[in-house]
């Protein structure tokens, strides 16, 4: 196991969930309409979700003597700003966010404190691919 790929590898997944915090907030205010709120409160959790991710991988990162980033992923901004698409743009987002986490995964060596780590997110994040895919089906087909 390399140490500094791995914090640099936690680097990049804490700098992808910091993203998702500025995300997910940002979605909850452009939510508009009759489901308006419970549409925020699941992207506000969503967005504290992603702090409490990005907590444990920075604590991660300093248990392998590293420096965790204070840059914060690519964050674009699409101007639209309905339900469908919002949510469309948080699959894209967590789609990222399991590669990255699988990308650490393959890094883990013998390290169980990393193999661990990164499959419990990936199992996560791949809940959270299926509740937005759910989502976002159409109930009538």
């Amino acid at each position: 196991m390399d140490k500094q790929k791995i914090v640099d590898c936690l680097n990049e997944v804490l700098e992808h969930e910091l993203a998702g915090v500025v995300r997910y907030t940002h979605y909850a205010f452009m939510v508009f309409g009759h489901n308006r709120i419970p549409i925020c409160g699941w992207l506000r959790a969503q967005a504290k979700e992603s702090l409490g991710h990005a907590d444990e991988i920075g604590e991660l990162i300093t248990s392998f003597d590293g420096h965790p980033s204070l840059k914060i992923g690519k964050l674009l901004e699409s101007d639209n700003h309905r339900v469908n698409e919002i949510l469309t743009e948080s699959l894209h987002h967590e789609k990222i966010q399991v590669e990255l986490y699988k990308k650490l995964l393959k890094m883990a060596g013998d390290s169980v404190l990393v193999e661990e780590f990164a499959r419990k997110m990936i199992y996560e994040e791949e809940l959270h691919i299926a509740e937005v895919q759910k989502m976002i089906k159409d109930p009538n087909k």
